[in-house]
């Protein structure tokens, strides 16, 4: 059973969670309650928990991914407002680049709008390069064209080393 269909003045979009400090499965079930709860978005679809290896150069334990579709009638900067507000509600600090977190929540995809502004860069940056992400995605929008490609298509071709699917949580909210 498929989604309803959009109205004029909504968006889908696609979020993508990671984190690797403290009580990351809680910190996401608080993150989709607060997504939920916020006027002008709905969830549509969340995908599976993933365990992935670190990326980047800092020596860090694993992460814990997962990807969320969304319907909204916020404005792609609006929709990061909310994303930037509940990383902070969850003690998100921004100490070192590709550091360890609490929460991660960022916009992969918002329609097909394409943008780089000083705020926002849509689709994410290196987002087809990255199967932390892309598995997730996957896994809820297979389908979904990102720079001309399908995300199913990319999630099989991209390096799956240290990506482990771990399944739905009890603590993390699921609309499907």
């Amino acid at each position: 059973m498929g989604s309803p269909p959009l109205t004029r003045a909504e968006v889908s979009a696609a979020l993508g969670l990671g984190g690797n400090v403290g009580d990351v499965r809680a910190a996401f079930g608080r993150a989709l309650e607060t997504l939920g709860a916020t006027r002008g978005i709905t969830i549509v679809r969340s995908s599976s928990l993933y365990r992935t290896a670190p990326w980047g150069p800092v020596a860090q334990p694993p992460f814990l991914n997962m990807a969320v579709l969304v319907r909204t009638t916020l404005s792609a900067h609006q929709l990061l407002d909310v994303c930037l507000a509940i990383e902070r509600q969850e003690g998100r600090v921004r100490a070192e680049r590709f550091g360890p977190r609490t929460l991660d929540v960022d916009i992969l995809a918002f329609g097909d709008l394409v943008l780089a502004d000083e705020r926002l860069t849509l689709p994410h940056p290196r987002l087809l390069e990255r199967a932390f992400a892309l598995v997730p995605l996957a896994e809820i929008a297979p389908d979904l064209v990102i720079q001309g490609i399908a995300v199913g298509e990319a999630a099989e071709a991209v390096d799956r080393t240290g990506v482990e699917r771990l399944g739905k949580s009890e603590n993390v909210r699921s609309e499907t």
